[in-house]
């Protein structure tokens, strides 16, 4: 008898909803942030993004997706702990995927614009997290120094003005070529590594650590569920589906 297979608009049970759910946020404001960028760029629209509250909600938004994608690395982690087998093969497998729709990302948007196309964007930050993180998800407190490090060190690169061109990804370039999306080791794994700070010491491999309110069946979480347990799918789709009807509705120009 063949394995009944979930549908993606079901939500998946046994996991924790409240991660799902943030995971769910991020990717509304993601959204909002594209439609208002998308006005800007392809539809002339007179909105400043990279300042003021359109740049603090993108930081707001990329924090989230990054620190959630540490903290689901730890759960994963947790989960195997659990069941007595920890290996390396899930987080393999995991980050090449994730990197290499990162890859097609770059391909697609070379294509598109050869000048600004995706070398090192948020996906291929997070494949390339999920390959290199396996030593760090013993730890704890180690996590958030090496995090906070990481962060400060992104700093430092700004206020040396180190110009490794080639170096961009690791984040060693404090003034990389411009990019539709650019999101480098440094100092962006050090969200990840506080992520699975966070994902250690609120949960562990008997379950949570604290004990929230029990809002999962609350009006709208199921739906921010369900959008936070198919984020890479919702990720990868989202801006066609979202150009497409901005088009359709005469609000930019037509690619």
């Amino acid at each position: 008898m063949r394995a009944s297979v979930r549908p993606i608009w079901q939500v998946r049970t046994g996991r924790y909803w409240e991660v799902d759910a943030l995971r769910g946020i991020a990717f509304v404001l993601m959204a909002i942030y594209h439609v208002v960028w998308d006005l800007q760029g392809l539809g002339d629209f007179d909105i400043e993004i990279y300042t003021g509250f359109w740049h603090y909600e993108q930081q707001v938004t990329a924090n989230m997706f990054i620190g959630l994608a540490g903290v689901s690395l730890a759960l994963r982690y947790q989960r195997m702990l659990a069941k007595g087998k920890v290996s390396y093969g899930p987080y393999f497998r995991r980050g090449l995927v994730v990197f290499s729709w990162g890859v097609i990302i770059g391909v697609v948007t070379f294509l598109f614009d050869p000048a600004y196309y995706v070398r090192f964007g948020i996906l291929h930050l997070i494949g390339a997290s999920i390959l290199i993180s396996y030593p760090f998800l013993r730890f704890r407190w180690l996590n958030l120094i090496l995090g906070v490090f990481l962060l400060f060190l992104g700093r430092v690169v700004l206020w040396l003005g180190l110009n490794i061109n080639w170096l961009d990804w690791v984040g060693l370039d404090a003034t990389p070529r411009p990019a539709f999306d650019y999101f480098p080791l440094i100092p962006w794994f050090g969200v990840i590594l506080i992520g699975i700070f966070l994902g250690n010491l609120l949960y562990g491999p008997e379950g949570r650590r604290f004990s929230p309110p029990d809002l999962s069946h609350w009006p709208g979480v199921p739906t921010l569920r369900l959008l936070g347990q198919n984020a890479l799918l919702l990720y990868l789709i989202h801006q066609p589906i979202i150009i497409a009807a901005l088009t359709l509705l005469g609000l930019i120009r037509p690619l």
